[in-house]
């Protein structure tokens, strides 16, 4: 098995964290998250870094009991960068000082100015006078560690960027992980490459050292996996059925809820496209005959989940002697899955743990992408061949169409979503838009109202499109289409879609709205 070069981001509950990753996977190169409680000097030992980063974090350095990194990553002889409070907690370590606000605290953008001395941290930097940055801090550097120098300042953070270019340790104020530091990638850049980092990190070798994997874990047993039919969980049967063949089985549960066309696509793809062998569990009945009358979004999502179980284990069992369950579990939930504070958390998505089938079913998890971001899945599948129209869709949520149809769901204002849904998005694709959208629906209104069509009066259902521009879903904002394109699409929707007389737009972002209307 290939040992990649790895670096270690040590986590003190920043809020972007994650991003640190993301950009530096981007650049090919592997890193882990960690929180600090979990980092002493066993484990630097065991996980060998060839770099370190020191997150940021909302803490105070000046405070009895602040989280500190072990002293011994000051003695790894490895270059170490400090983000923020990442920083000060250097700074106040290494025989610096740190300093209330008082007037200096700092939030937004702000410009940082390089001292005359360069520094190769800052290479293809300051291509003007001044380089935009994002700074968030109270606290300040009042006094810098021996040995460092100041190589940029900011109006209200003197010691912006500090460096001790004998030893490699590098510390900002700024956070050069986020889209407000316009540059922030090239420091990253510049960083690994002072690291020495061979930039190893590709998709093709994952596969291959994912393959392995799941051969050496999984010997001649037989897998089962949930397929969605969504892009994670496909992905994941994809590399399975790679490394094993036959011994895996997919169980895909139609619950009457999918999208036009969808379980044509998704039982067409898996079980004649790859031949994987698929049970396609027709259970719309089931699904649609308990949630007939139910209009309470809780409950609805309740029913699917505890219906979902029951008819996958049911289906499950007919494969015989499964001794592992894949999942679709990305690193963003092994992440989330241990909160900064050290306790559990609850923020690893349902679908993710299914339920607690594997407990229930006595099974062991195959987990191929949790060392993966979505976009490195994406870039994972398209490896795998899976056709490109079907890696970049849009997300689609567990309870499928329940949650984009407020009030009670019946068959015939599914069929109308479907529709209209599918009228939207191809719009969308007509006027070569879907790739700047991060999600794109419509959902249907628990109302009817009157309108016009002809000569006669109509009193059908209302609707509303709804798309969103996001990074990772946590927040979006409402896509700007321009009024050609929602006039020409509502038209389309009143004239192709029977049911339906009355189009909206949402142009609510998240906060204050969620992206699902339920």
């Amino acid at each position: 098995m290939t040992q990649h070069d790895r670096l270690l981001i040590i986590d003190f509950g920043s809020q972007v964290t994650q991003l640190i990753a993301r950009r530096l996977r981007e650049l090919n190169v592997y890193c882990e998250i960690h929180p600090y409680q979990a980092v002493d000097g066993a484990f630097l030992t065991e996980f060998a870094p060839k770099a370190v980063i020191l997150s940021g974090g909302p803490c105070s350095v000046i405070d009895d009991g602040s989280p500190r990194p072990p002293e011994s990553v000051f003695t790894l002889g490895v270059p170490v960068l400090g983000i923020c409070y990442g920083q000060q907690v250097m700074m106040q370590m290494l025989g610096g000082l740190v300093e209330r606000g008082e007037g200096t605290a700092e939030f937004g953008r702000a410009y940082v100015t390089p001292s005359a001395t360069p520094l190769p941290l800052l290479d293809g930097w300051f291509l003007t006078d001044k380089e935009q940055v994002w700074m968030s801090h109270g606290d300040h550097v009042s006094k810098i560690a021996p040995g460092f120098e100041v190589f940029a300042t900011s109006p209200n953070a003197p010691y912006a960027v500090v460096a001790d270019p004998a030893r490699n340790f590098f510390a900002v104020q700024f956070h050069p992980e986020v889209h407000h530091t316009p540059n922030g990638a090239k420091l990253y850049e510049n960083f690994i490459r002072l690291a020495g980092f061979s930039g190893d990190w590709t998709m093709g070798a994952y596969r291959d050292e994912a393959i392995e994997k799941i051969r050496e874990q999984v010997g001649d047993a037989k897998v089962i996996c949930g397929l969605s039919g969504g892009v994670d969980s496909s992905v994941a049967a994809v590399l399975i059925h790679e490394a094993i063949g036959d011994q895996l089985t997919c169980v895909f549960v139609d619950h009457g809820l999918l999208r036009q066309g969808e379980v044509d696509e998704v039982v067409g793809m898996f079980r004649d496209t790859y031949n994987i062998p698929l049970i396609h569990a027709d259970e719309q009945e089931l699904f649609l005959g308990e949630l007939d009358g139910q209009s309470d979004p809780e409950t609805k999502r309740k029913i699917i989940g505890r219906l979902f179980i029951d008819v996958f284990q049911k289906h499950a069992g007919e494969v015989g002697g499964a001794e592992f369950l894949a999942q679709g579990t990305l690193y963003p939930d092994v992440i989330e899955s241990v909160s900064f504070s050290g306790g559990p958390s609850v923020t690893i998505k349902s679908h993710h743990n299914v339920g607690g089938l594997p407990e229930k079913m006595g099974l062991k998890l195959v987990e191929p992408l949790r060392e993966l971001f979505k976009d490195e899945v994406r870039a994972l599948g398209r490896e795998l061949g899976l056709p490109a129209s079907f890696i970049g869709r849009h997300p689609f949520p567990g309870p499928g169409l329940a949650i984009r149809c407020p009030g009670e769901i019946t068959r015939e204002k599914l069929d109308i979503l479907r529709r209209a849904d599918a009228v939207f998005i191809d719009q969308i694709r007509k006027h070569g838009l879907y790739d700047e959208i991060w999600q794109a629906f419509v959902a249907i209104l628990p109302v009817r109202t009157v309108g016009v069509m002809g000569d006669g009066r109509t009193y059908d259902f209302a609707c509303a499109m709804r798309a969103v521009t996001s990074v990772d879903g946590m927040t979006a904002d409402v896509y700007p289409f321009s009024h050609e394109f929602l006039m020409e699409t509502s038209t389309r929707i009143v004239a192709e879609v029977p049911g339906i007389n009355r189009v909206t737009y949402d142009i609510t972002s998240k906060p204050p709205g969620t992206i699902e209307w339920e």
